[in-house]
């Protein structure tokens, strides 16, 4: 949705000021509504302090699989697509696909496609939903295409909320355990340096330690915030930059008990995408190619980039798949047979199955195991501290019973 600054004279006079619209037709008609006859109107350039600034796909995974089914119910009962955007675009919750499906219908309603108009909105609309949408509206099948890209999304959002709730216990209690930390550094430890200075006595390494660490804390905490941005920042500089994007998502897949996880995670989003994509009749080395770019982890990427040159040069999908270690040999084999029977699309889904089974499995085992994992590392933190106060605390008590 576009800003239009206008000028215009009402019955009491001049009036100037700033209208949304979806096109300069609209912003003129609502104008007039209001009893402004427009003497002149121009689309305002988006700018830092008036553009919506948003990291990622603006909409929400669960408004997009909601937006999919009710337009595909739509669509089943007789409603038109030009009229279903305009329903689902006063609907639906977020903002930036009500933007979206206003300037959608306006498209719409000037002659072009749905799968047209959707694709030039790429950071909501990604190129396998397009392709799908194209392939829907080629074969008259729209309706069901939208309902298969339901379906699609919803498993997706399902493996996706999986895997956010395995990782989110650690990383609460990491969180919890930062807290208590700087709280005991910062408040409790000090209030005993004065008694352990009196003693003047040497006090036990583990205590020394946990003096400075308060002292540093207290006196340079800005430096411990400014460590930690950087560190956030440098993660995120090694996931963007193309040189060390590979790296990161290789030690991503490596890391002790999560990266069995994700790696499933994600060979399961790259079966289901491509099923999809071969059910709805896209050729499969454009199917490869989506893939590629939605599997959001370059090591995987990489192979599948290297199975559809593969292709292109006449040889088999699957021995690229076959030499590398992050796919193992029941894609392989699956795919082997899905391309001998004619089947591919189906071998897949049920690959796609599997996988997000074993992801299922995998997020209730792991929260088995870190529950018990966490406590230790809490307390064994907490156990520290205390133990470092506690230690010559006794030493001084002992001191006095003995004077």
């Amino acid at each position: 949705m576009a800003r239009y600054k206008y000028e215009g004279r009402t019955k009491s006079g001049l009036k100037k000021g700033i209208i949304s619209a979806v096109t300069r037709k609209e912003a003129i008609q609502q104008l007039a509504s209001d009893g402004i006859r427009v003497t002149d109107i121009v689309e305002q350039q988006e700018t830092l302090l008036t553009k919506d600034i948003t990291i990622g796909n603006p909409v929400k995974l669960q408004h997009l699989v909601i937006f999919v089914r009710q337009f595909s119910t739509l669509l089943k009962a007789g409603v038109t697509v030009v009229d279903s955007t305009a329903v689902l675009a006063k609907q639906t919750e977020s903002k930036a696909l009500r933007k979206a499906l206003m300037s959608v219908e306006a498209e719409l309603r000037e002659g072009n496609t749905l799968s047209e108009s959707l694709a030039k909105f790429n950071r909501i609309f990604e190129p396998f939903f397009i392709n799908m949408l194209r392939s829907g509206e080629a074969t008259g099948n729209l309706d069901e295409t939208l309902e298969r890209l339901g379906d699609h999304y919803e498993k997706q959002y399902s493996t996706r909320q999986k895997i956010r709730s395995a990782l989110s216990y650690p990383i609460v209690v990491a969180i919890v355990a930062f807290g208590v930390v700087v709280f005991l550094l910062t408040s409790v430890v000090p209030t005993f340096v004065n008694m352990f200075a009196d003693f003047g006595g040497e006090l036990p390494l583990i205590t020394q330690f946990v003096l400075n660490a308060s002292d540093f804390m207290v006196d340079w905490w800005y430096i411990v915030i400014l460590m930690l941005a950087a560190v956030f920042a440098g993660i995120i500089a090694l996931k963007k930059h193309p040189k060390t994007k590979y790296q990161f998502d290789y030690f991503v897949l490596k890391i002790p008990l999560f990266g069995k996880m994700i790696q499933k995670a994600i060979l399961a989003r790259m079966t289901r995408t491509l099923s999809s994509l071969f059910s709805s009749s896209v050729p499969i080395l454009q199917a490869m190619a989506i893939s590629e770019t939605i599997v959001e982890n370059e090591v995987i990427a990489k192979v599948i980039r290297e199975s559809r040159e593969s292709l292109e040069r006449g040889n088999s999908l699957t021995e690229p798949m076959k030499n590398h270690w992050a796919f193992p040999p029941l894609i392989s084999q699956m795919i082997q047979i899905g391309e001998q029977t004619g089947s591919l699309d189906s071998m897949l889904g049920k690959v796609a199955d599997f996988y997000e089974k074993e992801v299922d499995h995998a997020t209730e085992q792991l929260k088995s195991l870190i529950e018990p994992l966490m406590i230790v590392f809490l307390a064994a933190i907490v156990g520290t501290i205390v133990t470092a106060i506690m230690v010559p605390m006794f030493e001084i008590f002992n001191d006095v019973q003995q004077y």
